[in-house]
């Protein structure tokens, strides 16, 4: 029997706001000349369940690719400079994979950056797939991204167990999707939920899996 847990990546596993409100601000104001927006208001923005962040953060419809381009350019030299993990969970990968639990990452942020930001972090190493929404057709809520993982470790759900982890209402659906549990981080993006399964603190999550 095979153990499965799948980790969301910020709000979850990184903090990584900072960082996001300093390049979302960049576009805004080199692209759309309006003033910077508080940390606060775009954790919540990307936590909504319905939204149009394009909106949200530049006052355009759709996700202009001049946007989207600057963003990234931006991004992937500032993603490093301020992300950091939460308390414990270090301790909780360790003692994952000590127990012989299979674990994955499945982040709606590109690829690239979540590798770039766990390696810096010095934790890519506990996991056995990094997966951003750039590599399946649809991200999460959508099970896609879990799919693909569960898919690469023959996954069998009469015979073994997976989980996903993560801050959202997002992922909680897309966990929900694949027909695997979840259970409800309440220490980074989002401190409190109504989901079944809401853990405090990663330690928590050893009681859980």
């Amino acid at each position: 029997m095979k153990k499965i847990v799948i980790f969301d990546m910020d709000g979850t596993l990184i903090d990584s706001k900072k960082d996001i409100t300093i390049s979302i601000n960049y576009v805004r104001e080199k692209n759309h000349n309006l003033p910077p927006l508080s940390e606060e208001f775009i954790v919540k923005a990307i936590n909504m369940e319905v939204r149009n962040l394009p909106e949200l953060f530049y006052n355009t419809k759709v996700y202009e690719t001049r946007d989207r381009e600057l963003f990234e350019r931006h991004y992937k030299e500032q993603c490093t400079q301020n992300p950091y993990l939460y308390k414990g969970v270090l301790e909780l990968l360790m003692q994952l994979k000590k127990e012989g639990v299979y674990l994955s990452v499945a982040t709606n942020a590109p690829t690239v950056f979540a590798k770039t930001m766990l390696s810096h972090l010095g934790v890519a190493k506990y996991f056995d797939f990094i997966v951003g929404a750039d590599r399946v057709q649809a991200s999460k809520p959508d099970p896609a991204m879990l799919n693909y993982i569960l898919g690469h470790y023959d996954y069998n759900a009469m015979k073994d167990s997976a989980w996903m982890i993560g801050d959202n209402s997002k992922d909680m659906q897309s966990a929900s999707n694949a027909h695997i549990k979840s259970i409800f981080a309440a220490w980074g993006f989002s401190a409190s939920a109504e989901h079944p399964t809401v853990v405090k603190n990663p330690k928590e999550v050893l009681q859980n899996v």
